[in-house]
């Protein structure tokens, strides 16, 4: 058996007002994600179950673990394969199946990540080394991803053609 990491998070719901949950539409949905030594995070629903637009709502937490996941694990390996990133952003979508009876569960995630890459070292020079490099680093990223092993629905990788570090431009404009 492995190592076995433990980790804790308090959520505390802060939308009661003075008549809680008396209907469905007499209360909040805002909370707070509360990590010891940590920013709070303010969470809600989603807009569309009467949640505040303006708070993080467990659905797009939960594509943004799976990005940030995926990216650390690509940093660790182009880090131990010489390849030097100089930037990375991802944006990751997924999709979420809601049935008639109100239950329901994602069906997708696709994670875009757009890569700068330092020439020389291990990066090959060419498009298309450089770009079958960094796809086995996706993928070898997508097999250590802790969160993308645990969930039952697909986690797609399409990664954008890598970018040589010429200029500071943002690769997402």
């Amino acid at each position: 058996m492995g190592l076995l990491h433990e980790y804790a998070a308090d959520v505390v719901w802060t939308g009661a007002g003075a008549t809680g949950t008396t209907g469905y539409a007499a209360y909040s949905r805002d909370h707070e994600i509360r990590v010891a030594g940590k920013a709070t995070v303010l969470g809600s629903a989603d807009p569309a179950f009467r949640g505040d637009p303006a708070r993080h709502n467990p659905e797009e937490l939960l594509v943004a673990a799976l990005a940030e996941c995926h990216m650390l694990w690509f940093l660790h390996f182009a880090a131990t394969s010489g390849v030097t990133v100089v930037g990375y952003t991802d944006r990751a979508t997924g999709t979420m199946r809601v049935e008639a009876a109100g239950h329901g569960q994602f069906t997708q995630v696709v994670l875009r990540p757009h890569v700068t890459v330092r020439p020389g070292a291990a990066a090959a020079e060419d498009g298309a080394g450089l770009d079958a490099q960094l796809a086995d680093l996706h993928r070898r990223a997508h097999e250590h991803c802790f969160i993308a092993r645990s969930v039952t629905f697909a986690v797609l990788t399409e990664p954008a053609p890598a970018v040589l570090e010429t200029t500071g431009a943002d690769p997402l404009g």
